[in-house]
């Protein structure tokens, strides 16, 4: 059996090659479109003195609010004293989790475009390659199941977090009488909506290119085969003639 390279762009024009290459792609626009984002709220303070007060409350990629500075220490707001503040929520995990799993789709995506690509005859000569594939690419689809929907609960934790009813609860001057507080300015989070679209769509196209998988497998084969054998008309008694 030649086991060397050979450059057969075919697999591209079928489901098997071509999700493959949708899959790289998208794998880049979800962890390029979460893991660089960086944004900042604008946080107005209205004091009863008919004066305000801004602060930035500034949040990015990994996402972990809780050691992000909103107010240092000894900072005078509203002729009030507040002490060392800081944003509320840690979604690092999930983020983290989001974007590894992308950047593993991303290399694996590739390095399956390669074998397809140039080392098609080895991998259909094979029944180690279909079925790695297929085990590889089914555990992929349930990762994907399981980091988008934890990813979308850490978003919407980091909108609440540092949206008006977020920074209300974490700033002690917002609950004076004589203070009101509001963020008046919202970062885009367009960047963050869209890696959340990208990792449920993500899920859809590696589920779907498990069963084109599958259908390399020996098991589909052997499936079909049996299905062919008992198919009518095969192993029935013809009647004896009387």
């Amino acid at each position: 059996m030649m086991t060397g390279f050979r450059l057969n762009l075919a697999p591209l024009k079928e489901p098997l090659g071509f999700i493959k290459l949708v899959e790289w792609l998208t794998a880049i626009f979800a962890f390029g479109s979460c893991g660089g984002y960086s944004g900042k709220n604008i946080v107005s303070l209205f004091c009863s003195e008919g004066r305000n007060e801004t602060l930035n409350a500034t949040f990015s990629y990994p996402f972990r609010l809780n050691l992000v500075t909103l107010v240092d220490g000894n900072t005078t707001l509203c002729n009030h004293s507040v002490a060392t503040t800081h944003l509320v929520g840690d979604s690092a995990s999930s983020a983290e989790f989001f974007v590894g799993v992308a950047i593993i789709c991303f290399f694996y995506a590739m390095i399956a475009l390669l074998i397809y690509l140039g080392y098609m005859h080895v991998y259909k000569d094979s029944d180690f390659g279909p079925m790695f594939d297929f085990g590889l690419t089914a555990a992929i689809a349930f990762l994907w199941l399981v980091c988008s929907s934890a990813w979308a609960k850490g978003l919407q934790n980091v909108k609440d977090a540092v949206g008006t009813a977020g920074i209300v609860s974490t700033l002690a001057i917002c609950k004076e009488g004589n203070v009101t507080c509001e963020v008046t300015d919202f970062a885009s989070v367009r960047a963050l909506n869209v890696s959340a679209v990208f990792g449920f769509l993500n899920l859809i196209l590696w589920a779907g290119n498990a069963w084109f998988v599958y259908k390399e497998t020996r098991w589909h084969s052997q499936k079909y085969a049996a299905q062919q054998g008992s198919g009518p008309g095969r192993g029935q008694q013809v009647p004896a003639p009387i």
